[in-house]
Order: C-alpha cells, then structure tokens, then sequence
C-alpha cells in the first residue's frame, strides 16, 4: 500500500528532523540566541508531538512503527549529516530538513488521496501549513524568501485558503 509507505517516510524524516531542531536549539548561540533558541523549542516541540501520531497511523494501516533507531536513518532520506555551524547556518539546515519533510507530506497527501483515505489527506494538510509556518518563521528570521517548490505551491495556497 503506497499510503504505508509514504507514512513510514514521513515518519523517519520526521524524526531526523525533530532531532537536527533539537540540537540545533541546544547549540545555538550568538547575540540572537534568546529568539533563536525559543524559535527551535517550538519546531523540535511540534516535531516530537507528531511521532506518536505517525506511528499510529501506521498502526491503523496494519503496519508497525519502526523498531530500531538504525533503521530510521538508515531509510531516511533527510540526512542526518553533523548539525553545527554558526546561528544562520543552523537555522538553514533545520529549514531544509523542513522543507524536504513537508515535501514528503505532499507525498502523502497524494497517496492518501489515491486510497481514498481523507482523515490522513486532511492530516497531511495539516502538517504541509505546519511546516509552511516554520520555513516562514526562519526564513524571515534569515531575512530571506521562503523556499516553495511548484509541487507544494498550490497545495499550500489552497490549505492556507481552507483556513
């Protein structure tokens, strides 16, 4: 079942990013470090708060929730390269880490649509205007255009006119 699979992505690179925002709040410094760090709280904090609701959709899918930590980087497919650099360097990678997760809820978005199954549609929706809100908080916070690719474009533009 391509919705499975898609899942299963989504929950592997959700948790390599909820990982990458976590230590790069812990790591942050410089004279932005108050705004910066409370910035990455909030990310990584939302970030942990969808690994039990992924996991469960797996369940409800019939599949399991992956059992070791190596399997889940190993399978990722946002790197879990070393997570330094200077504040702005932080902050662009933890962006890119979001920005190729939301892609991977469009995915899914697509994949539910095609099985028809909408409570996960509408939860990928959901998480697509999540991740749009992040990649816009730190890219202004770099004082740069938030990335938006044609694949996420329109579906954002409707969620966010949905809302």
């Amino acid at each position: 079942m391509i919705t499975l699979e898609q899942l299963q992505t989504c929950f592997r690179n959700n948790l390599v990013t909820y990982y990458i925002s976590h230590v790069a709040h812990v790591n942050i410094q410089g004279r932005t470090f108050a705004s910066d760090h409370k910035l990455l709280k909030g990310i990584y904090q939302d970030r942990q708060g969808e690994i039990d609701t992924l996991a469960e959709f797996i369940r409800t899918l019939n599949g399991f929730m992956i059992s070791q930590l190596q399997a889940v980087l190993v399978d990722a497919t946002i790197p879990d390269g070393p997570t330094e650099g200077t504040s702005d360097e932080l902050l662009a990678q933890v962006r890119q880490a979001l920005v190729d997760l939301r892609d991977d809820f469009v995915d899914l978005r697509e994949a539910a649509d095609e099985d028809e199954l909408d409570h996960i549609a509408n939860y990928a929706d959901e998480q697509v205007t999540a991740l749009s809100r992040h990649i816009w908080f730190i890219s202004s916070t770099l004082g740069e255009d938030s990335p938006v690719t044609d694949t996420t474009s329109a579906l954002i533009t409707s969620t966010l006119m949905d809302s």
